[in-house]
């Protein structure tokens, strides 16, 4: 690729939210590609990653599938797991108070994280660090030295800590402190671009490029990327909302999960989880605009493309047939709602909070009617567990996708 092929492909999927400032994060990312390439050396890139669970989705792979397209490119790329900002807790997106882990359950959840990450990235050219092996050295008065250079007004006008502000909820004093490490990771790792989310806009684009600067290095470049919406195509993927696809969820599964996004959906998804460049998804969303391509046969081509990645192509190619044999070939819409099963619900449970059927004793008619199915087998005892996610159909024309 040359530099302008370089720049769009590492600049799909970023959202700054100030078309200014992208232009200039683009800008400065093409200066160090051309610096990088007369110096002949690859750029630092790098991306943090607190892990507060050991089981993730596909949201969480986002900025992994940033790194890998770096990586690619030829740079050199560190994955930085955060165990000692996890001991703080990111505050960035969140309304209240983040619970604090322990070191033990940090370390815990770090090894089956990268382990997962592996899935996307390459293993060999993957550096992984702690940021522990820094934070922890900081003094005291180190830290004063990086604080001086914010304001608490600073901090107040972001949107976690503006909300709890004006609801009267408590905002601790070392939340603050976890965009001053994430700033000194930046440095101690003299990087020369930081990926992250549009959630981590100040911790990167402010205090990291703030605290290199006061510690005489050139501000490293933010590559801040889109959130991925879950299945539902509105609201951030999320375990507890039940709208994620989890990695270690079965080829089958994830496809049919895939199948389920709204038709709006598919330009995120296709930006921020796949290996596709941006020529290919012009031409696809240009084909979806114009009609030459059925967002169907898009949506098929998509799911296929992130069970490969996790899966592999036999294992893609045998949960497309699957899922034709159980939906085309039955006539199941592509597009239905969504419901998250919630622990020991019954058959009669889900159809009711569903809505499928006007009472449980609807249900139970519809049920000794055999006219409830779940991926296409009937569902005989309405008062058994529900047996697993999938699609459960009442009647011929009443779906609903229960993940």
């Amino acid at each position: 690729m040359d530099i302008e092929e370089q720049v769009s492909l590492l600049m799909q999927g970023t959202e700054y939210g100030d078309k200014e400032l992208k232009e200039t994060m683009a800008d400065e990312l093409r200066q160090r590609l051309i610096e990088a390439e007369k110096e002949q050396r690859p750029l630092k890139v790098y991306c943090g990653f607190d892990p507060r669970t050991s089981d993730l989705h596909l949201g969480h792979t986002v900025p992994m599938r940033k790194l890998r397209q770096f990586q690619e490119l030829g740079h050199e790329v560190t994955f930085v797991v955060g165990s000692f900002t996890s001991l703080i807790g990111d505050p960035s997106d969140q309304d209240k108070l983040r619970p604090q882990l322990t070191m033990e359950q940090v370390e815990h959840n770090a090894s089956t994280y990268a382990e997962q990450a592996y899935k996307i990235l390459d293993r060999t050219k993957t550096r992984i660090r702690f940021n522990s092996e820094w934070l922890s050295e900081l003094t005291f008065q180190d830290l004063i030295k990086l604080a001086s250079n914010f304001s608490i007004q600073q901090f107040l006008t972001r949107d976690a800590f503006r909300k709890r502000w004006d609801n009267g909820d408590p905002i601790y004093l070392h939340e603050t402190f976890y965009s001053l490490m994430q700033g000194y990771d930046a440095h101690a790792l003299q990087a020369d671009i930081q990926v992250g989310g549009t959630d981590q806009l100040f911790n990167i684009v402010t205090a990291a490029r703030k605290i290199m600067t006061f510690l005489g290095d050139r501000p490293n470049i933010a590559v801040i990327l889109g959130i991925l919406p879950g299945t539902d195509g509105e609201i951030k993927m999320s375990k507890s909302l039940g709208n994620h696809i989890p990695l270690l969820s079965t080829p089958e599964d994830m496809y049919g999960k895939v199948m389920s996004l709204p038709d709006k959906a598919m330009g995120s998804y296709m930006r921020l989880v796949t290996r596709w460049t941006p020529d290919q998804i012009a031409g696809m969303e240009a084909g979806l605009r114009t009609g030459k391509l059925h967002p169907r046969n898009v949506k098929m081509s998509l799911a296929c493309e992130i069970v490969s990645i996790y899966n592999g192509e036999d294992s893609a190619a045998r949960a497309e047939e699957a899922f034709k044999k159980v939906f085309q070939y039955k006539e199941v819409p592509d597009e239905m709602s969504t419901i998250a099963l919630k622990p020991d619900q019954s058959v009669l449970d889900v159809l009711v909070a569903a809505k499928l059927v006007t009472s449980k004793s609807d249900g139970r008619r519809m049920i000794e009617q055999k006219g409830v199915k779940l991926d296409g087998v009937v569902l005989e005892k309405f008062d058994a567990a529900f047996p697993h996610p999938g699609v459960l159909q009442v009647g011929k024309r009443h779906f609903v996708r229960v993940l």
